[in-house]
């Protein structure tokens, strides 16, 4: 049989087809995500846009379109991509060519990911919507601002948005170690902040 995990950096082994909690790390998450690329790299600037740093974007958006929200949940959408560490970030229009696949993949990382930082391993059906909802608000600039959409067809693609929730964000591109570091740092104040909740 052809081999079904990955060695991380962290020495964990990470199988693909029975993940388990045990071998999820922050770490290997902040530097895999770091080094993908989103819009399979065709965006503006000097640097890529890591999917670290749009799911940075994501948490902020979604904190802001639900004040008052619990530190797990801002967890939660911090995490929304993070099995994209070993799966690649793929575009939409690939992933419906791919499948079922795909997503079952994609579930499986998902539910070994949560039930490691202590998130259910499926989240509440209004949790996961209001993530999807920051996430789409996030594709949405980032369409325009880095990706080559015309305000018109990024307006069309993705809905338009409530200048209120962004205003005062802005997206950044910078070096993958500088946005891994930053996000295993808000990944660890969002634990403390989870365990002064309770």
């Amino acid at each position: 049989m052809a081999r079904a995990w990955q060695r991380m950096l962290s020495g964990r082994r990470l199988d693909l087809l029975d993940p388990t909690p045990l071998d999820v790390e922050v770490e290997d998450i902040a530097h895999g995500l770091a080094f993908v690329a989103r819009w399979n790299g065709q965006t503006l600037g000097d640097f890529p846009y890591s999917v670290a740093e749009h799911s940075l974007f994501v948490e902020q958006i979604f904190a802001r379109q639900n004040p008052g929200i619990g530190a797990r949940w801002k967890l939660a959408a911090l995490l929304h991509d993070a099995p994209e560490y070993v799966l690649g970030d793929m575009i939409s229009p690939v992933k419906a060519t791919i499948g079922a696949g795909y997503g079952e993949l994609d579930r499986r990382l998902t539910a070994a990911v949560h039930l490691r930082f202590g998130l259910p391993a499926v989240l509440p059906a209004p949790i996961k919507k209001a993530i999807k909802s920051a996430d789409i608000v996030s594709a949405r600039l980032e369409a325009e601002q880095l990706a080559g959409f015309s305000k018109s067809e990024a307006d069309k693609l993705f809905g338009k948005i409530d200048p209120a929730v962004t205003r005062g964000l802005k997206i950044r591109l910078r070096p993958a170690p500088e946005v891994r570091a930053e996000y295993t740092a808000r990944h660890d104040a969002l634990l403390a902040e989870i365990a002064a909740e309770k």
